[in-house]
């Protein structure tokens, strides 16, 4: 974590020296923003395809990618053939759209639609801009509902439901960038369908004063499996008779939260090494032992690791409440469209 964002979710003073930028901030996504809702710039979507938003309203991640996984394999479930849009944050891919295919590296197309690519099996689409890869995704791919990861903000795409995925952080200081962590002000928790709690303690995470459906949402561990083959798998108790002490990294949004969920498992790790969300691991930033880490991060360093990497593999569980309001949605939208055959 870099001095700023340690700022915004401490109890800097010196932040106030950004209030110039901030208000030209506020002043320009107001604006933007109005632009949409008045209709002197369109939102667009493929027709006859439900869009689902699953964002945020501060930068950084927080538990989005394992939603969106979540979601992808429910809705699969359930009949749907779902496809996730992506930006491709942090890949050097140059052409789009792009369908992420089982050749694709993570430093090309980003490690969370790798990821999600892998785990899903749905198609998944980078593209920097929002409804020309809906219209991929749609036309390309027959897709029937596309899941967008990340976008809240991204109002050139049109949606039907929206989600945000809010962890223990919150919003820090409570201002919009550069002051805080904010792309939006927190009143627009009131306009999407649900708030995602990706939180240990739930009864103290619940916000008061808001009118969107709030769902608290587990991460539950699954096996620790190696990186280099994924045949060799442990369960945590396992690994940790196997291994008395290791070492761990994470390059997300929050490594704290993750080493403590290790030490929870009673995984020994006697150093834990801290990057910043979608870091491009080189092979000297892994220990050269044994060494634990997100499946997020071991995307990226499949190519570069050695036999001793490994990952925890985690899902995303979510109330039956959630998934109950999710169909009576998709149930309303289908009636106003036509009932999908």
């Amino acid at each position: 974590m870099n001095k700023l964002e340690k700022a915004w979710y401490g109890k800097a003073k010196w932040v106030w020296v950004l209030s110039l930028f901030t208000a030209i901030f506020w002043l320009l996504s107001t604006i933007r923003r109005y632009l949409y809702k008045a209709g002197f710039v369109s939102s667009q979507k493929p027709r006859e395809t439900a869009v689902i938003i699953v964002g945020n309203i501060s930068v950084g991640g927080n538990g989005k990618t394992p939603v969106v996984v979540a979601l992808a394999e429910y809705l699969k479930s359930r009949g749907w053939q779902p496809g996730v849009l992506s930006r491709g944050y942090g890949g050097e891919q140059k052409h789009f759209p792009h369908r992420v295919d089982t050749t694709d590296v993570a430093a090309r197309v980003g490690d969370e639609p790798k990821l999600i690519a892998e785990r899903t099996g749905v198609p998944v689409v980078i593209d920097p801009k929002r409804p020309r890869g809906a219209d991929y995704l749609a036309q390309e791919c027959l897709c029937d509902i596309i899941i967008c990861d990340d976008g809240l903000q991204h109002y050139a795409l049109s949606r039907d439901i929206e989600f945000v995925v809010m962890d223990d952080r919150r919003y820090g200081n409570g201002h919009l960038l550069p002051m805080g962590p904010l792309r939006e002000g927190t009143w627009r928790l009131n306009t999407v369908d649900g708030i995602i709690h990706n939180v240990s303690n739930y009864k103290t995470a619940e916000l008061l004063g808001v009118s969107a459906f709030q769902y608290p949402m587990k991460l539950s561990a699954g096996n620790i499996i190696n990186v280099s083959d994924p045949t060799k798998q442990y369960t945590p108790e396992a690994f940790a008779k196997r291994y008395s002490t290791c070492e761990a990294l994470a390059g997300i949004g929050n490594p704290p939260r993750f080493f403590a969920q290790l030490e929870q498992m009673g995984i020994n790790c006697h150093h834990t090494h801290t990057f910043s969300d979608h870091h491009e691991f080189r092979a000297r930033d892994i220990p050269s032992g044994p060494v634990i880490m997100t499946e997020k991060d071991a995307v990226k360093v499949k190519d570069i690791g050695h036999d001793e990497c490994w990952y925890l593999e985690v899902s995303a569980t979510l109330p039956d409440t959630f998934y109950h309001q999710l169909d009576k949605k998709l149930a309303h939208l289908n009636h106003s469209k036509g009932t999908r055959s």
